[in-house]
Formats: structure tokens, sequence, C-alpha cells
């Protein structure tokens, strides 16, 4: 058991040679977080959810941790693509769940294919490659929730997609 007197039986039962503070550690970062949470945005204004150019077209982060919300654990935007165009292609460790706000189209996924139009809702499983169509003569709106937050937070998110040239580029590792 090692050379521990009686005086300190933690250390002289398992031969513990420091003590360390793990559990209240958490407690206090638990404390932290929550009074930090209060201060967080509960409703987010169209006039604040910015804009980004991305290889997947124009889109609109409603809801995304850099924006300082409550919301912690799932990514929210509206994704924006041109009649007639495409978005790239790409796959993620997220699961996406899409919602046509306008327009109409279709999705590979995998090496299946389906067509979508307003209104209509559609889930994209993990880690199959993906790729969104406008087959319509307007601009089309998808509205995506995915839980690319949870999973970056655990350390497994991980994405990739292709280049103009169809080589494989790592994204995200």
């Amino acid at each position: 058991m090692g050379n521990f007197s009686m005086d300190d039986p933690v250390r002289a039962r398992f031969g513990a040679s420091e003590h360390v503070s793990f559990y209240k550690d958490a407690v206090e970062a638990s404390k932290r977080f929550r009074e930090d949470y209060k201060s967080r945005l509960r409703v987010v204004k169209s006039k604040d959810m910015p804009y980004e150019m991305s290889p997947d077209g124009l889109i609109k982060h409603v809801m995304h941790e850099n924006l300082n919300t409550a919301e912690c654990c799932v990514d929210a935007y509206m994704q924006f693509i041109e009649a007639d165009k495409k978005s790239g292609k790409h796959r993620h460790l997220s699961e996406e769940i899409c919602v046509v706000l306008e327009g109409r189209g279709s999705t590979e996924v995998g090496k299946e294919q389906f067509d979508w139009e307003e209104n209509d809702i559609f889930v994209l499983p993990n880690f199959l490659w993906r790729r969104h169509r406008n087959t319509g003569s307007k601009e089309a709106v998808l509205y995506a929730v995915s839980d690319l937050p949870l999973l970056e937070k655990i350390g497994q998110y991980r994405a990739q997609g292709r280049d103009t040239a169809g080589n494989l580029t790592n994204l995200v590792d």
C-alpha cells in the first residue's frame, strides 16, 4: 500500500499520491456556465442573423453558437440556391432536418436522389455524400437544423467536400 500513515485513510486505502478536485472543478464550471447562460440571447432578430457565402451557396445563420444564443446544441440556417444551380457536394457527421421554404429541387444522398418542393421536410443522415439542386425557375430556400454543435463539443464532428476537380478535401478534421 505504500508508506502512508493511518491518519490519511484515503491515501492509505488506495495508495493515492495526490489529491485532485475534478468534481469540485466540474461543479464550479457548471455554475459559471449557468451564470453565463442567463445573459445569452433568447430571441435573435432577423437583422442580426449574418449571411455567409459558402461552397453550398448563400447561407443565413439563424441559430449558431457564435451568435451567443441560449441554444448550445443545434445549428440552424437558411440556404439559398439560385435557379438551375446546385450546392457543393459534401458530407459530415452531423444529421440535418431540412424544410423547403421556397422553390423546388432534388437532393442526392449517397447513391439515391429524391425530389422536393415547398413545404416538404426531409432528413439527411450523417456522413453520406449530398448535394442539393434547384430544378425550378426561382430561388430555392431550405431551412436546415443540425446537431453539429453537439458533435463538436464531444470532439466527433468531421466534414469533407470535393473541390472543383472532384478531389476529396477535409473541411473539418
